[in-house]
């Protein structure tokens, strides 16, 4: 990559697509278009190119304004690396791929997506300090709108069974890609929600949203063992007291506030 590219906009004063013909003939990169000017970037000097435009709209008898400058290259892939930072939660240490492993923590590999998940938010990050206090090697483990399977991953590398779930296809996908960069295995997954579950679990985690834990609250529970863990989170401080309503015949074990997000932990 050049260290400098150049920019030539093109703002003709009429015969618009004239203009933008001409252009597509005279250089080989890609042209932005936009509702009054024609722009051209390319690491080759645009400046015979500019000279050509005036020399046709003079012919032609179109006034065009040319402006032609040199900028400095920007690495955007980089810029972007450098702008996802990796957290630290609990036994864990959230990172992307590109970044380096944090020996003295459990590291989980999370490259930024669609799915919603990277450790930051502060459901993600109290849910992962939950998992860190609550799940055991062996424990059999159901993630309900697993998202990017942060916190499945999480539960998996801390030795448990895991179990994925989410309505979003999308999701399943995501969370299957960042098991393989995790080197990590989910031992079932299905697309929609805890309904679905065929057996019982020793851990239920449910990071979602106040309404929809409210409508699944009895399913939630159902999948439950006795003494089983449930972990809820995604909850907005104002919405805290329907949510607790539903699962008042659970016991509360840990409430987690942090700024205006809540997370529970209850057992059965």
């Amino acid at each position: 990559m050049s260290d400098y590219y150049y920019e030539l906009i093109i703002k003709p004063s009429g015969n618009y697509e004239v203009f933008l013909d001409l252009l597509n003939s005279l250089v080989n990169d890609a042209i932005e278009e936009s509702d009054d000017s024609i722009i051209a970037r390319s690491e080759e000097d645009l400046s015979d190119i500019e000279y050509g435009i005036n020399e046709f709209s003079k012919a032609v008898g179109i006034e065009c304004e040319t402006i032609l400058s040199k900028k400095k290259n920007i690495d955007w892939i980089k810029q972007y690396q450098d702008s996802v930072k990796a957290v630290e939660v609990g036994k864990f240490y959230v990172r992307p791929s590109w970044d380096l492993e944090k020996e003295d923590k459990i590291n989980i590999i999370i490259d930024p997506a669609l799915s919603f998940g990277s450790g930051h938010h502060e459901t993600t990050s109290s849910c992962l300090e939950a998992i860190s206090e609550f799940v055991k090697k062996d424990d059999e483990v159901l993630d309900v709108g697993t998202g990017s399977g942060i916190l499945a991953i999480g539960a998996s590398k801390l030795g448990a069974i895991v179990d994925i779930c989410d309505t979003d296809e999308v999701c399943i996908k995501d969370t299957k890609t960042n098991y393989n960069l995790n080197n990590v295995i989910f031992n079932n997954s299905w697309v929609g929600s805890v309904n679905k579950a065929e057996k019982k679990y020793d851990i239920v985690i449910a990071n979602i949203v106040a309404d929809v834990l409210v409508f699944i609250a009895s399913d939630l529970k159902k999948c439950l063992k006795d003494d089983g863990i449930l972990i809820i989170s995604g909850i907005l401080d104002k919405h805290i007291d329907k949510v607790l309503r539903k699962f008042q015949d659970v016991k509360q074990l840990k409430v987690v506030h942090k700024n205006e997000w809540i997370t529970v932990v209850f057992k059965k």
